[in-house]
């Protein structure tokens, strides 16, 4: 069973990376964002923001990776509307293959196409002076935490994609999860927030990761920050994985 299912998703793996390679176009859109993100930030506001730091690059960009990855997976959504649109799925289900495999090629595809983003963004940082004495393990719990926090988000935009009716409904929850991170410690730390803003800011799940990415980066301690963002984006790739499960279940019952 094991087998038949990675085999299967391995082979739709394969068709959903044809199309990113027919269409380089998504990556370089998905990279736009954030790294005008940094330019203005750095180079325009960066000198009216006390942070602590003496690189300011090197504080925001745990932020901005996570804007990358709430940039690139609005694209899973819309690749699921239209294959559901295009009835493939229907032609799916009449071959002997497992169901759970067409929607995890989806997310595979997601994780890997933003993986090579957070690449680049993280290329464009090292030019614009961030620099991080983090060893490889450090570094190797930085990607498992980015690769965590895609896939949940990924799974969460599987359900708008299988849900919506049009195309901008399928990549529309790419947009508040972007916002996300400005209200979090992000970009400023957030004891200089008014108080309501404050609370909401240091109790969603960013602030704790963007936390403990940036304690790996600086060799510091990470403290309860990690147990939190690991429970954040646990919790949410579960119950976003139930839902998926569920609506995919219905469209093709």
């Amino acid at each position: 069973m094991i087998k038949r299912f990675l085999g299967d998703a391995t082979i739709l793996l394969g068709r959903s990376l044809s199309h990113i390679k027919r269409s380089p176009d998504t990556i370089i859109t998905t990279c736009i964002m954030p790294i005008a993100v940094m330019l203005l930030f750095v180079y325009v506001f960066g000198g009216a923001i006390r942070t602590g730091s003496d690189n300011y690059v090197n504080y925001m960009l745990p932020g901005v990776l996570l804007i990358t990855v709430a940039s690139g997976v609005s694209y899973t959504g819309f690749r699921l509307f239209l294959d559901m649109k295009s009835g493939i799925f229907e032609r799916f289900q009449s071959l002997p293959i497992s169901r759970s495999s067409v929607l995890w090629a989806h997310v595979l595809t997601s994780l890997v196409a933003n993986l090579i983003s957070l690449v680049v963004v993280v290329l464009v940082a090292l030019i614009m002076g961030f620099r991080s004495g983090a060893g490889v393990l450090a570094w190797l719990a930085v990607a498992g935490m980015l690769v965590l926090f895609t896939l949940a988000l990924t799974w969460l935009t599987v359900i708008t994609g299988l849900s919506a009716s049009s195309p901008d409904g399928a990549g529309a929850l790419s947009l508040p999860l972007s916002f996300l991170p400005f209200v979090s410690s992000a970009f400023v730390p957030t004891d200089t927030m008014p108080g309501p803003v404050r609370a909401f800011a240091e109790h969603q799940p960013v602030t704790a990761i963007v936390n403990t990415i940036r304690g790996l980066f600086t060799q510091r301690s990470v403290g309860d920050d990690i147990w939190g963002a690991l429970a954040w984006c646990l919790g949410i790739l579960v119950v976003a994985y139930a839902f998926a499960m569920t609506a995919y279940r219905r469209r093709i019952a």
